[in-house]
């Protein structure tokens, strides 16, 4: 939904974005950078830049338009002829399954993944996508940054309308969430050759204080965020800490013994996730009684001493290092980065802009991904930044970019949406010519 546009085109089925309204800080999602007519574009802007991989979505509501109905073939014809297209440029296709648009019909009938339904319609239309495309596509992920299930937004992402909001109601978005995942890449492994993955939004949060609290709350947010579902990715298991907080607290998170199973079938080829910046813990802040998922609502703080954008996100490479280290040290798994940068207001007035501060900012973070590589002994698969091309942030905001290539639309104005290379997408591709030996 951030990159395709055409929302009502092709027999698209409807998805919880596209009713949403455009407002101040934010754009409807009906065109977005209108990639649904313009990949040949952005493929040549791809291969010219030398990309050889290139992370996409396929929309749900695209290809199976109320999501667990008939199949519609145009769709997936769009994204069998994008693969084709991507293979024939030199360019890797990796498939994301999820990336928080569940289709409407399914978000007003069930309530999204609250629903074992959903997660059921969910695992048909993965298994459909990887008898489709398995062959051609040798990465996978089911679900874009799966751990933000487990956080105060999932209700949203997860397509609840107006479901129970509740402990138990969170923990058992998380646990359909994880299910599906399993289930699907059981299917992709004894189908195919392909390789899957869990992925993660992973943010270093560091202790405010050398006070005890806050360095346990700063442990417990990695463990029930992050190192839950790792163990689950990897071990086929949840957290021994998380299960007996859920048994202490007497949680129903619809737990049965088919998932179990799957669990214990599945295992992940890498490990992906995306990193913009890191964060602290102020557990004075945090209200006695406060479970783990909502602390960081209440004693989050900026790392002092980092510089930061407008939104507050800061530059912080040497999180980006620890993360690759600690969590392949202690799971063993290739590591995969799959979206990395920072997001600016920028303007074009007809000359190039000037956006040094992108360059500074992924230097810095391949800089520490080599140190992960080289001085840690981390294995990488590869960097995908996010993103070469300007889109709408998560919240719709088109001011709020991210790429090395700006579109010419606003919030409220469409103009033209020229695609217009900045300075970054020269020095990336020089990057990109010397594997990373050379950030000058």
């Amino acid at each position: 939904m951030q990159t395709e546009g055409g929302w009502n085109e092709g027999g698209k089925g409807k998805s919880v974005y596209d009713d949403r309204p455009a407002s101040k800080d934010a754009s409807d999602w009906h065109v977005a950078i209108d990639d649904y007519h313009r990949y040949d574009e952005d493929i040549k802007l791809m291969a010219d830049q030398g990309m050889n991989a290139y992370r996409f979505q396929i929309s749900w509501s695209r290809v199976c338009p109320t999501g667990d109905g008939d199949f519609n073939e145009e769709g997936i014809k769009f994204y069998s002829d994008l693969i084709d297209k991507l293979i024939k440029a030199g360019i890797t296709p990796m498939i994301c399954l999820y990336h928080f648009d569940m289709p409407l019909a399914l978000a007003e009938k069930y309530n999204g993944f609250a629903s074992r339904h959903v997660v059921e319609a969910f695992v048909r239309y993965g298994k459909k996508m990887v008898d489709e495309f398995a062959k051609r596509v040798p990465y996978w992920i089911t679900f874009n940054e799966q751990n933000l299930y487990f956080m105060p937004d999932a209700y949203r992402i997860a397509g609840d309308l107006d479901g129970e909001r509740s402990d138990s109601a969170l923990y058992t978005i998380s646990h359909h969430v994880m299910v599906a995942h399993a289930e699907v890449a059981n299917y992709l492994h004894e189908h195919s050759n392909a390789k899957i993955g869990g992925m993660l939004a992973y943010s270093e949060v560091y202790p405010a204080s050398s006070n005890p609290r806050d360095i346990l709350y700063a442990r417990q947010i990695d463990e029930f965020f992050n190192k839950n579902l790792l163990d689950v990715f990897i071990n086929g298991q949840y957290s021994t800490e998380v299960m007996t907080f859920v048994k202490n607290h007497g949680i129903d998170m619809d737990f049965t013994d088919a998932d179990k199973a799957a669990f214990k079938q599945l295992n992940s080829d890498f490990i992906a996730f995306s990193y913009y910046r890191s964060g602290q813990i102020n557990s004075d802040k945090v209200p006695i009684n406060t479970i783990v998922n909502h602390y960081l609502d209440y004693g989050s703080e900026q790392v002092p001493g980092l510089q930061v954008n407008e939104w507050g996100w800061n530059v912080d490479p040497l999180g980006f290092r620890d993360i690759l280290t600690k969590v392949y040290d202690q799971y063993h798994v290739p590591m995969f980065p799959i979206e990395n940068g920072i997001g600016v207001r920028e303007h074009y007035t007809g000359k190039e802009i000037q956006d040094d501060y992108r360059i500074d900012y992924h230097r810095v973070h391949i800089q520490a991904l080599k140190d992960a590589v080289y001085e840690d002994g981390v294995k990488v698969i590869g960097y995908l930044g996010w993103g070469l091309i300007d889109i709408p942030s998560s919240s719709g905001n088109m001011d709020k970019r991210y790429g090395m290539v700006y579109v010419n639309r606003t919030n409220s104005d469409l103009k033209d949406l020229k695609r217009v290379p900045k300075k970054s997408y020269a020095w990336f591709k020089h990057v990109i010519e010397t594997n990373g030996a050379d950030l000058s």
